[in-house]
Order: structure tokens, then sequence, then C-alpha cells
């Protein structure tokens, strides 16, 4: 359609929401589905959290705010980086958004110019090369394989990195391997960053407190504190605290950057939710107990699903550190024909078929920038992951 922008072509719809809103279309059609694309908690969000938001609508604080978050968060958001990662950021240095994506997108539109490149390692959250392409950057995609368990290696990065590369987007636990990196893999990383002044390092760290045995998190610039300076650390309370559709989102780092960020924001939102806002207080400041509880119950879901997917003919599902998802490779699935006739040429096809013949929907590899692979999200029931794993052990078996 000739009345649409060229940038519009750059980009492509989210596989992810794709695939939940076509779960959805068929289980409103009668048919017995079972989502595993949807990156959200199954808990509800705790019930103080919900208690703080009521009282900010009943106090009235239903107006318009600062446009990138209210002091009293922006306090929080400092305590907070300071007790769990041990970074010192003042409220100047703190930027908030109607969720991570919404900062992420911020950063890259304030800083990209045309020919700039981002270094992703692959495989990504599906969107971030699409944020690079929409702010005009070029995104640089860093292979990161099965044989170092999906984590990218100093020397991928160091081969990535070009004298137009402005930055590195950095995930742990990844979405969509759960791979989390250890202090001293991080140290490796940091380490060539340090050889490279003029490139940025952009750490989501939304999966921070889904972690699980004996991993514990950290952070570039906590590991590395040379690189304070040119490091934008985000976060946000979607996943810890269940508040996927309250769309906070924040981010910490220098001063210029921030405020750029936010005159970014100013002519798109404005300020996110004010109700949401004054829960995001409560999340961070309130109790912290029930991140335990559910991490328990998040732990008992991925060693359940590891097993029985493992158990599947050609399927081998790794051990994530964190998040709440596996990314099983299908290697020993590619090129056989399913018991409906579909041909399994490549993890798309797979997906497709498992959907349509078992009911279960998955994203594909492709959609995250490895294959063949497949991604599940264990943030639901355990009754619903034991059938899906049986109906995904069921369609393996009767591939041909």
């Amino acid at each position: 359609m000739a009345f649409l922008s060229d940038t519009l072509s750059r980009v492509k719809p989210s596989p992810t929401i794709a695939v939940t809103t076509k779960a959805a279309e068929l289980k409103a059609a009668g048919k017995d589905v079972i989502g595993l694309g949807a990156g959200e908690p199954d808990f509800d969000t705790p019930q103080n959290i919900k208690e703080a938001a009521k009282a900010a609508i009943d106090a009235g604080k239903t107006k318009y705010t600062a446009v990138d978050g209210i002091p009293e968060l922006k306090k929080a958001i400092c305590a907070k980086l300071k007790r769990d990662n041990d970074l010192d950021y003042t409220p100047a240095q703190v930027t908030i958004g109607t969720g991570g994506k919404q900062v992420l997108y911020n950063a890259l539109m304030a800083t990209l110019n045309a020919g700039d490149e981002v270094v992703i390692p692959a495989p990504y959250w599906v969107s971030y090369p699409d944020m690079v392409l929409l702010a005009g950057g070029e995104p640089v995609i860093a292979e990161a394989t099965a044989a170092t368990a999906y984590k990218l290696t100093p020397e991928a990065l160091e081969a990535a990195i070009t004298p137009r590369t402005k930055w590195l987007i950095f995930n742990s636990p990844s979405n969509p391997t759960g791979a989390g990196y250890t202090w001293d893999e991080l140290k490796g990383l940091t380490d060539v960053l340090l050889r490279h002044p003029h490139v940025w390092v952009m750490s989501d760290d939304m999966y921070e407190h889904l972690v699980y045995d004996d991993f514990k998190f950290c952070t570039p610039a906590q590991v590395e504190p040379a690189l304070y300076e040119r490091t934008l650390t985000v976060n946000g309370v979607s996943k810890a605290y269940a508040m996927t559709g309250w769309r906070i989102g924040y981010a910490a780092g220098p001063v210029e950057l921030i405020k750029a960020m936010g005159k970014i924001q100013s002519q798109s939102t404005s300020n996110p939710c004010s109700v949401s806002q004054w829960a995001a207080v409560e999340a961070l400041t309130g109790p912290q107990d029930y991140i335990a509880t559910n991490n328990a119950l998040f732990q008992r879901r991925r060693d359940l699903v590891v097993e029985m997917l493992n158990a599947a003919e050609g399927v081998e599902c790794p051990v994530p550190e964190g998040a709440f998802y596996v990314y099983p490779s299908i290697a020993g699935c590619i090129g056989k024909t399913s018991a409906g006739g579909a041909h399994i040429a490549d993890d798309e096809a797979f997906a497709t078929a498992l959907l349509e013949e078992k009911g279960v929907a998955v994203v594909f590899g492709a959609a995250f920038g490895t294959s063949p692979c497949f991604r599940v999200s264990y943030a639901t029931s355990d009754a619903a992951l034991k059938e899906a794993c049986t109906r995904i052990q069921d369609f393996c078996a009767g591939l041909r």
C-alpha cells in the first residue's frame, strides 16, 4: 500500500504475540489448545501491590505525572539498584516508561543514527532487532550456540564489534533460552568491552529475580565498574511481581542519556500510568518474600518440562538457569513428516503442525534467530504443562 511508510517494511510483527493471538482464536473457536507462547507469569499481582493501586486511586493520584516518572518511584528504583545490585544512582539518572520495551526503544531512538550497528546475541528476544531497525540502526547478530549453553563468548563478541558499533544489547537470564551468565562469564564479556570504548551496553535485566538452583544474578555495571558511565541498566516490575499488564519499566544510566530518552518519551506517550507507578513503588519497597515462593514453583515446573521434553524423540532440552522458558533443539525432527502429513522442513513447520495436530502453541526458534528450536514458556499450571508435554511427546513419536 503506497500510503504506508517505508519504515514499516523494515520490521515484522512480534511472533510471540502472533502465536498467543492464534492460540486464543483457536480456543475461541472451540479447539482444545494449550498456549505455551506467552512470556507472562500465571500468578496474580500480589495483594499489597493491588491495595497500593487502590489507595492511589482513592487519593486522587490519577493525573499527569512528570514525563519520565514520579519522584517517589525514582527514589524506590535507586534504593532497589543499591540493595540488589550494589549500584549507586541518583533520581536524575533514572527514567520510567510504559514497560521495559518502551525504555529500550527510547534509548535506541535517542542514540542511533543511520548505519550505526547494535550487537545482539542470538538467540535473542524477538523485539531487539526490529527496534534497532525502527530506530534507523543495523542489528549485527552474534551467534551463541548450544555448545556454549546459548551464552555469548568473548570471542564471538569481539568478532561482532566494528568501528560502527554503538551498543551491545545484553540479556541475562535470557529470553528465550533462560541462560544466565555467571560473574566470570560476564567478566569475560566486559573485558572485551573495555577494549572498545565506543561501545555502550544496554543490559536487559528483566528476569533478574527469576533464577534457580544456586545461580547468582549479576549485571554488567556491577561486574565491571569501569563500564558504569556507558551502561544503561534496564529492568521492570512485569516478571518478578506478576505485573505485566501494569506496564512499568525503568532504566538507570548517565544523565545525558536519561534526559534524551525523556525527550523521546515526551513526544510519544508522555508519562506512564500514574496508578501503575504507585503500585510499582509498593512492589519495589514492600515485602519481597513471595518472589522466592513463586520461584520454587517455577523451578519445579522447569524440571518437569525439561524431563518430559528430553523424553520426546528427536528433542534435546538444556536446563536453564533462570527466566521461565526452555529452548529445546529439534534437530532430530527436521526432514520428517508428521502423522497428519505435514513436512517438518524447519522449526516454523514443526510449531505449525504441533498447533494444528495436537493443540499446543509454542514459538518457533527462527523468531529468536536460532534454529531448529522452539521456545516453551512454563509460566502456566503443572497440569497444563504435563498435558502439553505429553502431546509434544506423542507428536514427535508420530514423526516418520
